[in-house]
């Protein structure tokens, strides 16, 4: 997000209506898996109505949400309720200082307190989401380790996505391989790699030897995995979005308001897909930078 936020207006972002619509249709397409991520889905108020409405369409196999955690500790039990099965929380240190100068405005104890709620809620599995930033938080990869293999719970880092206004000399500087991280990781542990099915999507995956908690890494940078994307994503504006690493999309939201019937949304929908760009082009400093915002659209 930008220091200055302008946010939208409530009547462009899609009612829960119009969300367990969309799902719907996508679901009818052969989508098996819907992620609420965000910005933060937690601080729509009717969140946990969505959820639920989304676990109940017919062939929807495994609905999950990414959160900052912040509002876990009253929303973990509804949520696990309302059918959400696995949980991501974005957590970038354990350090006080860090968090508050990463996050601008959070408190790490609520977030810590939020994870202890998710755990006591029962989630099928609960995961750490790490941005490690060169001189900033990457000494907290063994720290944030520990603190998974403590709680029993999955940790994935993921390479920073040059999204903004970023330089080519921040990107080089600020970036954190995955090689890096794995190599750390290894110093102190035996990682034993984890066969994925096929919705598993861009994450490497790694069980540590001899506990329940994984350890996965994603890299968009150092090894483009573009060739086995699977996502989708769907912007609260409605915008279908075909690659985090390109501009072009499809605007779902004025086909649902013109009261498009749905064989028709559905056509539409397949026919955008046709344009799901072959790879992304974050590596390539020549190329058009992509200034949408990650809070836009959803990790």
């Amino acid at each position: 997000m930008t220091e200055e936020m302008r946010f939208l207006p409530r009547k462009a972002v899609l009612s829960a209506t119009e969300i367990i619509r969309l799902a719907t249709l996508f679901v009818d397409l052969g989508v098996q898996k819907i992620r609420l991520t965000g910005g933060e889905p937690l601080v729509r108020p009717d969140i946990v109505d969505i959820a639920e409405g989304l676990s109940s369409i017919d062939g929807l196999n495994e609905l999950v949400m990414t959160t900052n955690g912040s509002q876990l500790s009253t929303l973990a039990k509804p949520l696990v309720a309302a059918g959400v099965s696995r949980l991501n929380v974005s957590l970038d240190t354990l350090c006080n200082d860090q968090f508050h100068e990463l996050s601008r405005t959070g408190d790490l104890n609520k977030v810590l307190a939020g994870l202890d709620a998710a755990i006591d809620a029962g989630f099928e599995r609960i995961r750490l989401n790490t941005v490690l930033l060169t001189g900033k938080n990457d000494t907290q990869i063994e720290p944030l380790i520990d603190y998974a293999l403590k709680k029993g719970i999955d940790i994935a880092f993921i390479e920073e996505m040059p999204m903004g206004h970023i330089t080519q000399t921040d990107r080089e500087l600020s970036l954190v391989p995955s090689a890096k991280v794995l190599e750390t990781i290894r110093r102190r542990f035996q990682l034993l790699p984890i066969v994925g099915s096929a919705t598993d999507g861009p994450a490497r995956r790694y069980s540590v030897e001899g506990t329940r908690t994984e350890v996965g890494v994603i890299s968009p940078i150092t090894d483009n995995f573009c060739d086995s994307c699977n996502r989708l994503r769907v912007t609260p504006d409605g915008r279908l979005v075909l690659c985090l690493g390109h501009e072009n999309s499809l605007d779902l939201r004025q086909m649902l308001r013109s009261d498009m019937d749905s064989s028709s949304l559905k056509r539409a929908i397949l026919a955008a897909l046709a344009y799901k760009p072959e790879r992304h082009v974050f590596d390539q400093p020549d190329e058009p930078q992509v200034v949408r915002l990650m809070n836009a659209t959803g990790g």
